[in-house]
C-alpha cells in the first residue's frame, strides 16, 4: 500500500496574531526545538554547565585570579575570607538551577548562619542562608530578593539538607543612561513558586536602597563568600532568546 500524504500541521488562511509575522496555527512557523530533559536534577541537553563537580576550571576570583574555593565530593565549598568568586562567563537572560547546602553543624543566628549570595549578573542577590528555624529580617530570608522583597514562602529545608534555586531571570534593559525596562525574577526554591514575575527596584544593597544604573547586557554569576562553609553543586544555565 502508498503511503498516505501526512495531514497538514497547520493553515495558511488564518488571522496574522498581532505583533508577529506569523498566522494563528501557521504551518511555516518554526516548530520548537527538540530538548533532552535531565533526570533527577541533571542538566538538559542545552544546557551550559558551570560547576559539573570537579572543577572551578569556569571560575575565578572577583579579585582577579584563580577561584579560592575547594573542590570535594562532587561540590565546591567555600573557603571563609578567600573572597566571592564569579564565572568567566557572562549572560543576560536565562533560566539558572543551582543546588546549596549549609553546614549540618548549626554555629550562629539570623544572618549569622549559613550565610552566602548568588548575585544576577553579579549584582543582583538572591539571598543563601540557612533559614530552618531561624528567624531574621524578612528581606534577608533564604531566596529573597535581597533588600527588596521576601519569598512568598520560607520552604528551607534542614541544615545539611541540599536546598535548590530554579531561577527565570530577565535582564534590566536601558535606553542609553536611562532604565528602559527593570529586571524581573520568577524562581522556584524547593520546587515551590517563590517570586512570581517579580520586578526589582534596582541592584541590591546591604541597608541602602540603591537607584539603577545602566550596565551591559550581560554579566557574570557570582557566588558569595560570607566567612561561612556552604556547599554549591550543580550549577547551569540556559540562555533564554526571543523568537
Amino acid at each position: 500500500m502508498a503511503d498516505q500524504p501526512k495531514a497538514p500541521v497547520g493553515y495558511n488562511d488564518t488571522p496574522f496574531i498581532p505583533g508577529s509575522k506569523y498566522r494563528v496555527h501557521d504551518s511555516d512557523r518554526p516548530q520548537p526545538a527538540i530538548v533532552t530533559p535531565g533526570e533527577h536534577g541533571s542538566p538538559p541537553s542545552d544546557a551550559v554547565v558551570l560547576f559539573d563537580g570537579t572543577s572551578l576550571a569556569a571560575w575565578q576570583s572577583v579579585k582577579g585570579g584563580a577561584a579560592g574555593w575547594k573542590v570535594e565530593n562532587g561540590y565546591m565549598e567555600v573557603v571563609p575570607k578567600s573572597g566571592d568568586i564569579r564565572t568567566e562567563q557572562e549572560f543576560g537572560d536565562c533560566q539558572l538551577h543551582v543546588e546549596w547546602a549549609a553546614p549540618a553543624d548549626v554555629k550562629g543566628d539570623s544572618q549569622g548562619r549559613g550565610n552566602s549570595g548568588v548575585f544576577m549578573m553579579g549584582r543582583y542577590e538572591i539571598q543563601v542562608l540557612d533559614c530552618y528555624d531561624n528567624p531574621t529580617y524578612a528581606d534577608g530570608t533564604a531566596a529573597a530578593i535581597y533588600g527588596e522583597f521576601p519569598p512568598l514562602v520560607n520552604a528551607c529545608r534542614k541544615p545539611g539538607e541540599w536546598q535548590v534555586y530554579d531561577i527565570i531571570w530577565t535582564a534590566p534593559r536601558f535606553n542609553g543612561a536611562q532604565l528602559a525596562a527593570p529586571a524581573y525574577l520568577t524562581m522556584l526554591f524547593n520546587g515551590v513558586l517563590v517570586h512570581n514575575h517579580q520586578a526589582l527596584i534596582g541592584p541590591t544593597s546591604h541597608r541602602r536602597v540603591v537607584p539603577w544604573e545602566a550596565h551591559p547586557p550581560v554579566g557574570p554569576l557570582r557566588l558569595q563568600d560570607h566567612n561561612n562553609p556552604m556547599r554549591f553543586r550543580n550549577i547551569w544555565y540556559r540562555a533564554l532568546t526571543a523568537e
